[in-house]
């Protein structure tokens, strides 16, 4: 199984590609947080041969002109190794961070990768662009703003996906349906594979296989002492995510949606560090993945090996030396 690990950072993102290169992981992907979720993967892509994406970037804001535009010069850069993976957010943030429209989510994000598939395709093989979405209309494109066919073909297009609704169009219309990490054995099964497979039987055979790329929390250790700084990050991770309307649904399949308006006051309350303090062990384990690199390994070859060959993963801690190396091996050899 390939292993996508996140780097943080702008300046450093070079050297932070380089390193998880060295450490074995297959591909790095960025987040849309502090920095520009673009930038930092040109530093990667000159210091690492591994595959790239954003994950993700914001869609509904930006103008698909713009998104295509990042990912195919991204793409030109690395010799074809980019994903453009997209997001929704939530409304709040898209509302009043982004100061954008957010109502529809799901029919706003398949425009917008009907949209930016449009501009590809006019790129790659010169075809009139002759996009009339609901929502985005792209009716021109000049030579002198199309860039030249790519030898390895237009970049991949993933979308984020936790609700039913987005899976099943992600799985309908997307290259990569990348599940969002709030997620457990049970939901994943339940509801998460049960939207796919909707999705799947509107699928255009054109488009090809879909890829299923499972995003896990990762609370790893080979002893003990790693791994209570492991669950440490691990838990405040989850305690932020369960504050988030979004994502009760995860933790009421999993007996905890009480939790969330008692996460959401917190927050109101500015006790950002008590958050974590919400996450018991077992519902640790139920959504996280925990144990040492070999124990996480079958745990994820068991809940996703049947659907996936690639899974991102998110580490929310200081790992110790040595121990993205071990995870790698380990994941490597499911």
């Amino acid at each position: 199984m390939q292993v996508l690990a996140p780097i943080y950072g702008l300046a450093d993102a070079g050297e932070e590609a380089a390193r998880l290169a060295d450490a074995g992981v297959d591909g790095v992907f960025t987040f849309e947080g502090p920095h520009d979720v673009f930038l930092p993967l040109a530093l990667a892509a000159a210091a690492a041969p591994v595959a790239l994406m954003t994950n993700v970037a914001i869609a509904l804001p930006r103008n698909a002109i713009h998104l295509a535009h990042a990912a195919w010069d991204l793409h030109s850069l690395s010799g074809g190794r980019f994903t453009l993976g997209l997001g929704s957010q939530i409304r709040t943030h898209v509302e009043r961070r982004f100061g954008a429209e957010f109502h529809p989510p799901v029919p706003r994000m398949r425009d917008t990768v009907d949209a930016v598939r449009a501009v590809f395709e006019s790129w790659q093989h010169g075809t009139p662009l002759d996009h009339r979405g609901p929502y985005r209309q792209h009716t021109l494109m000049s030579p002198m703003f199309s860039p030249p066919p790519s030898p390895t073909g237009p970049p991949r297009i993933a979308v984020g996906g936790l609700g039913p609704m987005m899976c099943a169009m992600a799985a309908e219309v997307a290259d990569v349906l990348a599940v969002m990490p709030v997620t457990s054995r049970r939901w994943f099964e339940e509801h998460t594979m049960d939207a796919v497979e909707r999705g799947r039987s509107r699928r255009d055979p054109v488009l090809g296989p879909l890829e299923v790329l499972p995003e896990l929390i990762i609370a790893v250790g080979r002893d003990e002492d790693e791994l209570a700084v492991a669950d440490a990050g691990c838990r405040a991770l989850l305690g932020f995510y369960v504050s988030t309307p979004a994502y009760r649904p995860v933790f009421e399949v999993e007996s905890a949606g009480e939790l969330q308006p008692i996460a959401r006051d917190l927050t109101r309350e500015g006790r950002w560090d008590d958050l974590g303090d919400l996450i018991d062990d077992e519902l640790l384990a139920r959504i996280a993945v925990r144990g040492t690199p070999a124990e996480v390994a079958a745990q994820i070859a068991d809940r996703y090996g049947t659907h996936s060959s690639r899974v991102a993963v998110y580490l929310p801690y200081t790992v110790a030396d040595g121990l993205w190396g071990e995870l790698v091996d380990e994941l490597h050899s499911v």
